[in-house]
Parts: structure tokens; C-alpha cells; sequence
């Protein structure tokens, strides 16, 4: 099984792989094209290069993040996560939890829409839960 890399390290391969893409960018611009007859200027392959660096590290920007994140890897590990009620746990409801909707069950009576919830458990694909002490 890999191991997974960490932020340093996705850092870096980014880093590598955009300069071998930037450097097969102008090999194609400088060398390839003008052998089919297609010649580009000097100021259009700085322009592409340019862009693609910018939008090489937009992309970073937004998928480095999700290295980060823990890796989710069963049913069980939402145990202990924080969650709002979507609706009214009498005994039985529905609360949301990291975007998903789930149906839930409390011991704890009255949980209305709104109130923040603990899981303490899930039985099949109900989630058990108590209400969050402020």
C-alpha cells in the first residue's frame, strides 16, 4: 500500500512537475511547431508560459488543501464529529454532518433544528448522538 505524501512533498512534485511541463510547452512552441511550418514569437511563448505558470499554481492553490486532510477510511470514523440538526430528533431525526444528510437518534429529548450535535455512534446507517455541552 503507498504511503500517502505529505504537504512538503506534494510541494515539491509540484513544483518538478510544472517545470517539466513548462519545458515540454516550449520544446513544442520552439522546436516541434516550427517544423510543421508553424512559427510562434518569442512574446507568445513567454505569453503561454506565462499563463500556464498561473494556472499551475491556481490549481495548487485549490488542490493542495486536500493533501491535508485526514483520510476518511470507514462508516466509524464519523464517530465523534460535530453536527447540526436539520430536523426535530423526537427521538428519531435527521442532522447534517461534513455536507451529508444523515438520519439520527438521540437518547437526549427534544434536539430541535439548529442545536449542535456530537455522534457518539452509528448503528447500520442511523448515527446515534447527544447534544453538544457549550
Amino acid at each position: 500500500m503507498l504511503k500517502p505524501i505529505s504537504g512538503r512533498w506534494h510541494t515539491v512534485y509540484s513544483i518538478i512537475s510544472t517545470a517539466l511541463q513548462e519545458a515540454g510547452i516550449a520544446i513544442l512552441l520552439l522546436w516541434v511547431l516550427p517544423v510543421l511550418g508553424i512559427n510562434v514569437p518569442l512574446w507568445g511563448v513567454i505569453t503561454v508560459l506565462a499563463a500556464y505558470g498561473v494556472f499551475s499554481y491556481i490549481m495548487y492553490r485549490v488542490g493542495h488543501p486536500t493533501v491535508l486532510l485526514k483520510a476518511v477510511t470507514s462508516p466509524e470514523s464519523i464517530v465523534g464529529s460535530e453536527g447540526i440538526v436539520q430536523q426535530d430528533l423526537e427521538p428519531e431525526g435527521y442532522i447534517q454532518v461534513r455536507g451529508e444528510l444523515w438520519k439520527a437518534s438521540s437518547t437526549a429529548s427534544g434536539l430541535k433544528k439548529g442545536e449542535e450535535v456530537i455522534i457518539t455512534g452509528i448503528d447500520g446507517l442511523k448515527l446515534i448522538v447527544t447534544r453538544k455541552e457549550v
